[in-house]
């Protein structure tokens, strides 16, 4: 797993914020190094992305958290 650096952070949060429609959307910088890059909604932290190169080619995982009591209710 690699740095994100500041440019990929900002390219990803114009590119999340396109693909996802939500202009509310932001792609934060960890505090300190180690620690992961975090996507937050309205101020909400709802994942992390991590940096993936592999053979000169860079890709990016999303991974989303979702609580079970933020779901509305059952039917």
């Amino acid at each position: 797993m690699s740095a994100i650096s500041a440019s990929e952070i900002a390219r990803l949060q114009v590119s999340l914020r396109r693909l996802l429609g939500s202009p509310a959307l932001t792609v934060k910088a960890p505090p300190r190094a180690g620690l992961s890059v975090e996507i937050a909604v309205n101020e909400e932290v709802i994942g992390t992305v991590h940096r993936d190169e592999d053979e000169g080619e860079i890709s990016y995982a999303i991974h989303i958290t979702l609580l079970e009591e933020d779901l509305p209710p059952a039917k």
